[in-house]
C-alpha cells in the first residue's frame, strides 16, 4: 500500500519538464504583466517655485511652473511619448518632500548631495552647470581670495539651497551662514546692511535683482564663482522609476547637451522672466507729414 502510493507520486522526467515549463511560463507571464502595468504614460514633475529662470511659478498663465528645466524635461521625453505633468507644491521644501515620498516622480533642479542620493536617482547628463556667486552691496566689497575669507563675515543663503558638496561641507564646518525664506529676503537684508554677503545661484540672483530694481546697487565678489551641475532627480519611491524612463531621459538630455540647448533656453527664459519688470517704452510720437 505504501509502495503503491509512492509510485503514484513519482513523476517521469518528461512530466517534470512539462511542469517546470508551465511554472516558468506562468512566472514570465506575471512578470510581463507587472512590467506592462509599470510603464508610465505620464510623469509628474515639480521644483522650487522661486528659482528663475531655471524654474518658477508664473503669476499669469495656465502653467503651474515654467522655466528652463520644465522645457528641457518635456523635450527630453518627447520622443518616448511620455507626457509631463507639472505640479507646483508651493515651496521648495514641500516639493522635495513630495518627490522623496513618491507622491511626485521627478524633482527639477537639484545639486548633488549625499542626503538626496539616498532618496533619488540623478539623471545624467545634468541640466547645466550653474555658477553661484557671493553678492555684496556696491561699494562694500571685501578682499576675497577663497572661501576662508568668508569666515567671520555675516552671510546668508536661501532656505534649502545647495551649492555642491564641497562648498556645502565647508560652509557647515566653517561659516555662520543664515538661511532666509527667499532669495529676495536675503538680498533685502544685505541692502539694509545687516549682512556682508549673500550666496545665490548667479542666474537666480541677477533675475531677482532685476525684479527688485536693485541691480545697480549690487556687485559680486571677484573670483567667487562656485560651479556645480544641476540635475533632475527621480524618486526611489516613484512607480515610474524604471530603466526605460531613466534611459529615455538620459538620451533626451544628451541630445540637448550636444545642441547646447541649455544656453538657448537660459537666454529665452531670462527674457521671459524679466519682461514684466522692464520699464514700458512709450511709442514715439507721430510726426505730421508736411503737405
Amino acid at each position: 500500500m505504501h509502495q503503491r502510493h509512492a509510485r503514484n507520486r513519482r513523476f517521469t522526467p518528461i512530466a517534470c519538464m512539462i511542469r517546470t515549463a508551465f511554472a516558468a511560463w506562468a512566472l514570465l507571464g506575471a512578470a510581463g504583466s507587472m512590467a506592462a502595468e509599470n510603464v508610465c504614460e505620464r510623469v509628474v514633475v515639480t521644483g522650487n517655485p522661486d528659482y528663475p529662470p531655471i524654474i518658477w511659478a508664473p503669476e499669469q498663465g495656465e502653467q503651474a511652473l515654467t522655466g528652463v528645466a520644465v522645457e528641457m524635461l518635456q523635450s527630453a521625453l518627447a520622443a518616448s511619448d511620455i507626457k509631463v505633468e507639472v505640479l507646483n507644491m508651493g515651496t521648495r521644501a514641500k516639493a522635495l518632500a513630495a518627490v522623496e515620498s513618491g507622491q511626485v516622480d521627478i524633482m527639477a533642479g537639484l545639486f548633488m548631495s549625499r542626503e538626496r542620493l539616498a532618496s533619488m536617482d540623478y539623471v545624467y547628463p545634468a541640466i547645466m552647470d550653474v555658477p553661484s556667486v557671493f553678492f555684496v552691496r556696491r561699494g562694500a566689497a571685501f578682499a576675497y581670495t577663497g572661501w576662508q575669507d568668508l569666515r567671520g563675515k555675516r552671510g546668508a543663503a536661501q532656505e534649502g539651497s545647495r551649492f555642491g558638496l564641497s562648498f556645502d561641507t565647508y560652509a557647515k564646518d566653517n561659516l555662520a551662514l543664515e538661511r532666509e525664506a527667499t532669495g529676495e529676503a536675503a538680498l533685502r537684508k544685505l541692502l539694509a546692511g545687516k549682512l556682508d554677503y549673500v550666496v545665490l545661484e548667479r542666474y537666480q540672483g541677477l533675475a531677482l535683482a532685476q525684479q527688485m530694481g536693485v541691480d545697480e546697487q549690487l556687485d559680486t565678489l571677484e573670483g567667487s564663482f562656485i560651479n556645480a551641475p544641476l540635475y533632475f532627480g527621480i524618486s526611489h519611491n516613484s512607480v515610474c522609476n524604471s530603466p526605460d524612463l531613466r534611459a529615455a531621459l538620459a538620451l533626451g538630455m544628451q541630445e540637448q547637451a550636444q545642441r547646447n540647448e541649455g544656453r538657448r533656453l537660459l537666454d529665452k527664459y531670462r527674457g521671459i522672466w524679466a519682461a514684466p519688470f522692464m520699464p514700458a517704452v512709450e511709442p514715439a510720437a507721430e510726426i505730421p507729414l508736411e503737405e
